[in-house]
């Protein structure tokens, strides 16, 4: 094999694809990336990013996603045929920003994510290649596949492929994974990108007319369409809706026709026929070759689970793969991936279907539910994985996973999402500096988090870390609030005193104890323990032998 050539091949640059990628890319790993269509996908579809992925894209150094997406606004539904408002409400809760959750529920169509992420791909020299996986075969030592480029065959020789290419995967047929589920014919409708103007619509609000049951519209306002930008859904047309879909006469002949107002259609952007198919493969790999996003699952998109499931699909896969191409960690560590995203993805296929089955049954469209908090995937977990450990957590092996979990502030085990805390404060590096968490966790680090009631207590642990790889491995010692800031002299990578306790708070340490975490870097809590000899048994569990 020409070690010249990229290690892994990612079929698809959906936001899954170019997450993958872009975490690969960042853990020092190159990375071809192949799509049947090298430009940006058009259209809003997938546009509610979750609190939880927009902290996976803080890590990736991607701020522009939460920078640039807006708060979703409020639903207004009205009277049939008027303006008389008959109900208003969030279609999430409406929750601010706190020390240990610092990001909102926010709304950015997948166009101008992708763009985002393509950008940021740049910077390390690659970008989407036209191209269309027609086949491959695997290998202990590799994978040959076969592209189709331009009307040619190419023969690739790599290690490892992503397939991230949608639910009609050629990735997930060649594994041969089933795809089981059902296709919904009782919730279809049409969504798409208009743009348009009206007397008296305003743009501050999310607006559905009509009658759910019957015939109806919502439009959301979005300026990354334009000015007069709004993504649209129609429901329960008693049309042929694939007809409907590709004509904009219909489109515009139906809306006309449920807005009480005079309106001026500008332009049609995009428009497709969706109809609620809700399957999962029966595992995400084999051998060298691993599907995320779309190619492993698809759903309702009544609770806005999709496109942050992929990403988080991507990300989990990432930094594992990462660390076994670079001789790190024991192939095995890959089987994981499996292990903690299947059980999260049953759960969501439940949730999202549950929210489904609402809409249809109390005759309101999807945007008219307000869904519960469960919906920014805060308390998405895998404390049943192999690979974490928590020396706080009597093991109970008949305790039922519950995957999808309930964000609890009160309640914090191995396995759970780390929460952030703002305004600690760097000493012992010349200036001091003031940091978070968040800023911390990078996908190509496990950070070691030493809390501790003096800095002398974090010697073992520290000695300890210096067995391994620092570019894999860093470590950030917490103090008290009660600490002197003054210089200090440690081997550890950080100091930090946390002058406000938000870290204390968030990560559950009591007053004068010491406590350790391990915080992956997927953002997980990798392992809670008491010092150095359980550093050593988490880390036994995911490097090969130091």
């Amino acid at each position: 094999m020409n070690s010249t050539r990229p290690p892994v091949l990612v079929v698809g640059a959906g936001p899954a694809g170019l997450v993958a990628a872009l975490t690969l890319l960042q853990n020092g790993i190159p990375v071809r990336i192949i799509d049947k269509d090298p430009n940006p996908r058009i259209g809003q579809r997938g546009s509610g990013i979750m609190p939880r992925t927009l902290e996976l894209f803080n890590f990736l150094n991607v701020p522009e996603v939460n920078d640039l997406g807006k708060v979703p606004p409020m639903v207004r539904a009205y009277k049939p045929g008027t303006f008389e408002i008959v109900r208003e409400a969030w279609v999430a809760p409406n929750s601010e920003p706190t020390p240990a959750i610092p990001y909102r529920h926010k709304a950015m169509g997948q166009q101008l994510l992708d763009v985002i992420l393509r950008r940021h791909l740049q910077r390390f020299s690659c970008s989407v290649e036209l191209g269309e996986l027609c086949s491959f075969e695997q290998s202990d030592e590799g994978v040959t596949a076969v592209l189709a480029k331009n009307g040619e065959l190419e023969t690739f020789d790599t290690k490892w492929i992503i397939g991230a290419d949608g639910g009609k995967s050629v990735v997930r047929k060649q594994l041969g994974l089933t795809f089981l589920g059902v296709t919904r014919d009782d919730f279809r409708f049409i969504t798409g990108d208009i743009r348009l103007t009206g007397v008296g619509l305003d743009r501050s609000y999310w607006h559905q007319f009509g009658k759910f049951q019957e015939r109806s519209v919502s439009l959301r306002p979005t300026d990354e369409i334009g000015e007069d930008g709004w993504q649209f859904f129609l429901y329960h047309c008693d049309f042929d809706l694939t007809k409907v879909a590709q004509s904009e006469e219909l489109i515009f002949e139906i809306i006309t026709s449920l807005i009480p107002t005079e309106l001026t259609f500008n332009k049609l952007v995009w428009a497709s026929e969706y109809r609620a198919n809700i399957r999962m493969a029966n595992k995400f790999g084999e051998g060298r070759v691993y599907v995320v996003g779309d190619a492993a699952h698809v759903h309702s998109p009544t609770a806005g689970q999709g496109l942050n499931s992929s990403v988080q699909d991507a990300f989990n896969l990432g930094w594992k793969l990462a660390l076994v191409d670079k001789g790190l960690a024991d192939k095995s560590l890959l089987e994981t991936y499996t292990a903690e995203r299947l059980p999260v993805i049953s759960e969501m296929l439940d949730i999202t279907t549950l929210f489904l089955n609402h809409a249809i049954s109390s005759g309101l469209g999807h945007t008219s539910i307000r869904r519960g908090p469960i919906i920014f995937m805060l308390g998405v977990n895998c404390r049943f994985s192999s690979i974490v450990l928590d020396e706080f957590v009597t093991p109970n092996e008949e305790r039922p996973i519950n995957a999808y979990g309930v964000l609890d502030e009160g309640h914090l085990e191995a396995g759970d999402r780390a929460p952030d805390a703002p305004n600690l404060l760097q000493v012992g590096s010349g200036e001091s500096d003031q940091k978070t968490l968040f800023g911390l966790y990078r996908p190509w680090l496990h950070t070691v988090l030493v809390f501790v009631p003096s800095l002398e207590d974090s010697s073992p642990v520290l000695g300890a870390l210096e067995a391994y790889d620092k570019s894999v491995v860093q470590s950030a010692v917490i103090l008290p609030s009660s600490t002197p800031v003054t210089p200090v002299a440690s081997p550890a990578d950080l100091v930090l005193v946390d002058q406000e306790s938000h870290a204390h708070s968030a990560y559950l340490v009591e007053a004068g104890q010491m406590k350790v975490f391990v915080i992956r870097p997927d953002g997980v809590v990798g392992a809670i323990v008491h010092g150095a000899e359980g550093v050593k048994k988490y880390f036994s569990g995911i490097f090969l032998d130091v």
